[in-house]
């Protein structure tokens, strides 16, 4: 017990980190594009505005008469231990004509482009996928033109633009009814009824779940239900996985959510599996612990609630962080096994 506590001081997080992110889209004409986000649960906020140009400053007459270049767009500001990235993409590509490069609908010029500006890169790895995703299935019938890219600066719009289809309801219906735009998403997304972007994401809320608690201890060995369900800690280089170096990725032992890669993973010296990033960061959620007499980063499951282990800054590059996980709170999943058990979109990380 007391080499834990040594290790705990000597691995102290710098910060806690927030689970709050950003991300811009272009949809063309931002008053639609306000209302799809604004009323899902873990979106903190959404922002009229300008980006994708390089003048600064922008005003909406210079960007509506197209003498800048920079688009219409609207910055979502979210809580992704809450909504995650994969159901922001499903929402924004149910919202427009990603084959139009010249606009949206009645609103025409580059200025009304779609786009996905992005701020991390998970983001853009991920938007890049789900782009993939529709143009293999043949959602649209035609190539995606939709920009998708990393963010530069945004610049917020006047405050008349701020919430526009609330403040003149009757206008933004008038509008909206006469663009076209319901009559084309109608059109497409008939067809598709049970489409979905991810088949192993937070977009598919049912696919995992955490179990009662009869079965959770039925399921699980002593240790594991310690770990899992009371925050405890297993002891190091005693565990199952802090010396793995087998290829194929970690799921929760409760819930089988998708957490961690063999392909992140690294020796700490510390004695429990370290990976230096998530395989599916919206399945992390981040706590602030302050047991021990000391503030840490606790990470758990999403769907499982799973207790998991601490995340502290003293990892390695490209992101300094170092996700220091229990075995006991997962389950290896080798990549031979993957379609079998139904991880089989991963194997693309390992070809």
């Amino acid at each position: 017990m007391r080499f834990l506590f040594v290790m705990y001081i000597l691995f102290v997080p710098m910060k806690v980190e927030a689970a709050t992110q950003k991300v811009i889209f272009g949809g063309g004409c931002f008053w639609c594009m306000e209302p799809p986000f604004e009323g899902l649960p873990g979106v903190l906020d959404v922002i009229a505005g300008y980006s994708g140009g390089i003048e600064p400053s922008p005003t909406y007459d210079q960007v509506s008469s197209g003498s800048t270049s920079h688009a219409e767009v609207v910055q979502v500001i979210y809580d992704d231990s809450t909504i995650g990235f994969d159901k922001l993409l499903s929402v924004f590509w149910r919202q427009i004509d990603p084959t139009d490069a010249n606009g949206q609908f009645v609103d025409r010029g580059p200025h009304y482009r779609t786009a996905i500006y992005t701020t991390t890169d998970a983001q853009l790895e991920r938007a890049l996928e789900s782009r993939n995703v529709l143009e293999s299935n043949k959602i649209f019938g035609a190539p995606i033109v939709t920009e998708i890219r990393a963010a530069n600066s945004f610049f917020k719009a006047e405050e008349y633009h701020q919430n526009y289809y609330k403040k003149n309801t009757l206008q933004y219906q008038f509008y909206r009814m006469r663009s076209g735009r319901d009559k084309y998403l109608d059109d497409i997304w008939k067809n598709h009824p049970q489409f979905a972007l991810f088949k192993n994401s937070k977009t598919q809320f049912g696919r995992y779940s955490k179990p009662s608690l009869a079965e959770i201890r039925s399921k699980l060995t002593a240790e594991q239900f310690a770990v899992t369900q009371e925050d405890g800690t297993e002891p190091p280089f005693k565990n199952a996985y802090w010396d793995t170096k087998e290829a194929g990725i970690f799921i929760d032992v409760v819930s089988g959510e998708p957490l961690f890669s063999s392909l992140h993973k690294y020796d700490s010296g510390t004695g429990w599996p370290s990976f230096w990033r998530p395989l599916e960061a919206s399945n992390i959620v981040e706590r602030s612990d302050r047991k021990l007499w000391m503030v840490r980063t606790e990470v758990r499951s999403k769907f499982g609630d799973s207790h998991l282990g601490h995340v502290f800054e003293d990892g390695p590059e490209p992101t300094g962080l170092r996700y220091c996980i229990n075995s006991a709170a997962l389950q290896f999943v080798p990549v031979d096994q993957l379609e079998a058990q139904g991880y089989g979109n991963y194997l693309r990380y390992f070809q």
